[in-house]
């Protein structure tokens, strides 16, 4: 392969050379796109140098000490790269959290890592930070992130470039570089991964050198890519580091205006996940059955001329003149793209077989990545010329991949994390015999492609067993798919199929049980028994208690007394709800209101009630359930002061939804 930008950046010992290093043999190349109002405006690399070091200059007159902690709470835009190098180039530690955060996982986060200093963006975020100040002596200065970063500049105005040198210099590859604590689906509250520059560093140049034989085909200047990953995740970070490794210009977008800022940068790289694909897809789908029968079937003919033509091992004439035919349909799926697309690397796995050869089939080469924080980036990837459709590649090199008899997929070589921060405990049981447990559940073929199926744990760890170890499954996140959609039209409602419970149905008179938010107990609520009541009631908090215990769910009240079935208002974790809308592509303009009523958030809920019916007699099965955005709060009248709900209050604030669970069940 030659030397390649990859081996090039091996030599490094910190992120932060990473763009010295352009800036000082080619300043005037362009390495970020600004978006300026409706306008990309590009920066080369000595403009971004200089920006970061008026930065680095303020954070070392801030009294910001190697190894010190910043957290960084802010959504993904050109200002979170500028600070992040320059948190890096002072070889402090980067911690950051989006702006949807939590003000409880804010304050977890600060406690746990005791930051020197702070840039936030969001003023309850912003209040919740300076809250802590008086609690933690160490965090000496929280800045808004709006008017923060002029002031971090400035704070070292006249400070000689040479301190940042000095810093810059100090900097080995072992040194942590990030504390990322990833949102989770599987889990409220996360450990916080602790990843090094090197780390960070190779993962990004093996990403490089398994794309550069397309990569290398685009002529200097010409790589460019806009993300609209969040750069406090896994891959937002890895996708960021591995552009700016591989020379390709980067342009920062807020998540879910990817879509519509593609026609404007047109970019030559696609960074995404699978959403992306699957709405363009689902647009272009769509208008042919707006039009009429026949547009339908040249979109159907076309879509299989595409998937044939990438899935055959042997492109002749024939097949390139049979491609040829619809290239004018093609050209709207590129269009719709940006038009100049080269190469596309889609995070995480996901994309069916058939879309993926459909789009490698248009012209847009789609190469499926998959990665875990653990591993500071991609571990497995698809290359051109070895790639398998619907899977995430094989193993990078210096890596091996294995696959539990239970389906866990373990790693181990190459780049891996340092630990989990203040849980030493936590990183060693992440390993078993030299293999880290990544918590993912995955198939792999007999040429090593692998298949992602879902997760077991939000983070690696695995049980202590004692001889060869077995990992550890959470079948708790190992949902069933319920038998029926969500009814078309009924927005934040569902309504079940009943299961027949595995226990023996038992001969009592319809009852209600009270739900508790999370972490209560719930109360026992009046239950008018012809048999055994306090048992009933014991297994509707049972059922609520199972439902709370998943990351989205706040609260559940089921109601049961007086009515024909079973039903349930079931609440949401605001911040959940936000990374919810994130990682499913829904766009930031988009109310909580809508949000809890997006037909996949509820099909999602409704798998949980669903898996919470196996439990529970028949007579106690919820048939239907109402998803508000907004949780019940002590302030409203609804919550006691312990945190148990004030049920008559709730029924009665929310009768009128909790009578339309009924009207959509007899309709």
């Amino acid at each position: 392969m030659g030397e390649t930008p990859g081996s090039l950046a091996r030599e490094h010992s910190g992120l932060s050379d990473l763009i010295y290093e352009v800036a000082t043999t080619d300043a005037h190349a362009h390495v970020f796109s600004v978006l300026e109002g409706r306008d990309w405006e590009r920066r080369t690399a000595g403009e971004f140098a200089t920006e970061v070091t008026a930065l680095a200059k303020g954070l070392v007159a801030a009294g910001v000490a190697e190894g010190d902690r910043v957290l960084l709470v802010a959504d993904s835009h050109h200002d979170w790269v500028r600070f992040a190098f320059a948190v890096w180039s002072v070889r402090a530690v980067l911690v950051p959290l989006p702006r949807t955060a939590s003000a409880e996982r804010v304050q977890h986060v600060v406690r746990e890592t005791r930051p020197a200093a702070a840039v936030v963006e969001g003023e309850r975020q912003y209040r919740t930070a300076v809250g802590l100040q008086r609690e933690l002596p160490d965090l000496g200065r929280v800045w808004r992130y709006e008017e923060g970063l002029p002031v971090v500049a400035g704070l070292g105005t006249y400070m000689d470039a040479s301190a940042v040198r000095f810093r810059r210099d100090e900097v080995v590859a072992d040194d942590p570089a990030v504390v990322l604590y990833p949102m989770s689906t599987v889990s409220r509250r996360t450990r916080g991964v602790v990843l090094s520059h090197g780390a960070l560093l190779t993962a990004a140049a093996d990403l490089v050198d398994r794309m550069w034989p397309r990569l290398s085909e685009l002529a200097p200047g010409r790589a460019s890519a806009v993300l609209d990953l969040p750069m406090s995740e896994l891959p937002g970070l890895a996708s960021l580091v591995a552009c700016v490794v591989g020379r390709v210009r980067v342009g920062l977008v807020a998540p879910g205006r990817l879509r519509r800022e593609l026609d404007r940068f047109r970019p030559t790289v696609l960074v995404c996940r699978p959403h992306l694909f699957e709405r363009v897809h689902g647009s272009e789908r769509a208008t042919a059955h707006s039009t009429d029968w026949d547009s339908v079937g040249t979109f159907n003919a076309a879509m299989d001329a595409a998937v044939s033509f990438d899935q055959s091992p042997k492109k002749g004439a024939w097949r390139r003149l049979s491609r040829s035919m619809y290239d004018w349909s093609f050209s709207k799926i590129r269009d719709m793209l940006g038009g100049r697309v080269h190469l596309a690397v889609c995070w995480g796995g996901g994309l069916t077989d058939r879309l993926d050869s459909y789009f490698s089939g248009v012209g847009v080469p789609v190469m499926q990545v998959f990665g875990v924080p653990e591993t500071a980036g991609v571990f497995v990837a698809n290359a051109p010329g070895e790639r398998v459709a619907g899977s995430v590649g094989q193993a990078m090199p210096g890596r091996e991949v294995w696959v539990s008899r239970e389906g866990e997929l373990f790693v181990r070589g190459g780049a891996v994390f340092l630990g989990y921060w203040a849980d030493g405990e936590g990183s060693r049981s992440a390993f078993r015999e030299g293999w880290l447990a990544t918590g993912v559940l995955a198939e792999e073929d007999a040429e090593g492609f692998v298949r992602v199926r879902g997760r077991v744990r939000p983070q690696a760890s695995v049980a202590e067993v004692p001889g060869r170890f077995v990992p550890r499954a959470n079948v708790l996140d190992v949902v069933a798919e319920p038998e029926t959609e969500v009814a078309p039209g009924v927005v934040a409602t569902a309504s079940l199929p009943v299961v027949e419970a595995p226990t023996r149905e038992l001969e009592v008179a319809p009852a209600v049980g009270s739900g508790g938010s999370r972490g209560e107990s719930s109360g026992t609520g009046e239950f008018a028994a012809v048999g055994d009541g306090s048992r009933d009631a014991d297994v509707v908090a049972g059922f609520e208690a199972r439902l709370r215990s998943h990351p989205l769910i706040s609260q559940v009240l089921v109601i049961v007394e007086g009515r024909p079935f079973a039903s349930a208002l079931v609440t949401l974790v605001r911040d959940q709800l936000e990374y919810w809308r994130l990682v499913n592509g829904r766009p930031l303009s988009m109310a909580p209101e809508e949000i809890a009523g997006d037909r996949d958030l509820l099909r999602e809920v409704q798998g949980l009630v669903y898996e919470a019916n196996r439990s529970v007699p028949r007579h106690l099965a919820v048939r239907s359930f109402h998803v508000l955005a907004e949780e019940f709060t002590v302030q409203s009248g609804l919550v006691r002061p312990s945190g148990e709900l004030r049920r008559e209050a709730v029924l009665r604030a929310f009768s009128e939804e909790i009578d339309g669970l009924y009207r959509v069940r007899r309709e």
